[in-house]
Parts: C-alpha cells; structure tokens; sequence
C-alpha cells in the first residue's frame, strides 16, 4: 500500500497556530499598555515633586494662600525662554494651613537690657494645586 504525502497544513493546524499568535499578541499589546500606563503616572509624579520642591526653596511662597503662575517657584533659575513663557501661562494656587503650633517658652539673653523673646514652632502643610496635578507637603517654621 502506499501512502498519499501531506504537502500542506490542514484547517485545524491553521487554527491552533493563529489562536496561538493571537494570544501571544494579546498579551503583548496589554504588556505594553501596563507600561505605558506606569510610564505616564511616574511621569506625573516627578513633575510634580519638581514643583513641590520649588516651594520648599522658594522662601517667597508656602506659608500662606496665594494664586501664583509656575514661573514664580521657578524665578530664581536660569530658565530657557520657551520654557519660561510656558510655566508663566500655567496657573497655580498654593493653599497653606497651620496644623500645630508649639510654644517652646522663651528663649534669649538674660540681661536687662535685650527683651526675651518666645519661640514658637509652627507645623503647618502647603498644598499646590494646578490643572493636572495636587501635591502637598509638611512645613516647619520656627518664629
């Protein structure tokens, strides 16, 4: 007897290998969507620990409620001109609200002469809001 050679794929083959590679493409697609995803939300993140850590610096702004432009945090750099005019478009509202404030007693020289002074720590939290993201943050104050 002699046998009849198979020169092509029957239907079945086709079908467990299509279904093969559309799973594999499935999982790729969502893989890469994940990423995307992750990529995006520590993007925004660093943005906006930037601006938090501006109003740290920025001695001008943080302690009390102000409606600002970015380029205020940023004044003090050495900024190109596009991007200049970019954070002075974008608005910005720095809320502050005192959370403790402590009475260290007084403190000072002993003398006559020079009047004591109180010391009061001041904990308190800045909040800077913009259109796309909220950051807040503690403060202390020593007055």
């Amino acid at each position: 007897m002699l046998r009849e050679r198979r020169t092509a794929f029957t239907l079945i083959e086709v079908m467990v290998a299509v279904m093969i590679i559309s799973v594999v493409i499935m999982a790729l697609i969502q893989a890469y969507s994940n990423n995307l995803h992750i990529f995006n939300s520590i993007k925004n993140q660093i943005k906006s620990n930037q601006y938090a850590s501006s109003l740290i610096s920025n001695e001008d702004y943080g302690f009390e409620d102000k409606h600002i432009s970015l380029y205020d945090l940023f004044r003090e750099f050495d900024l190109e001109s596009d991007l200049k005019m970019a954070l002075k478009e974008r608005k910005a509202e720095v809320l502050y609200k005192e959370r403790e404030s402590i009475d260290l007693g007084e403190a000072g020289a002993e003398s006559q002469d020079a009047p004591r002074q109180t010391v009061v720590l001041e904990i308190g939290s800045s909040v800077i809001k913009t259109e796309e993201f909220s950051t807040s943050l503690l403060r202390l104050r020593i007055k």
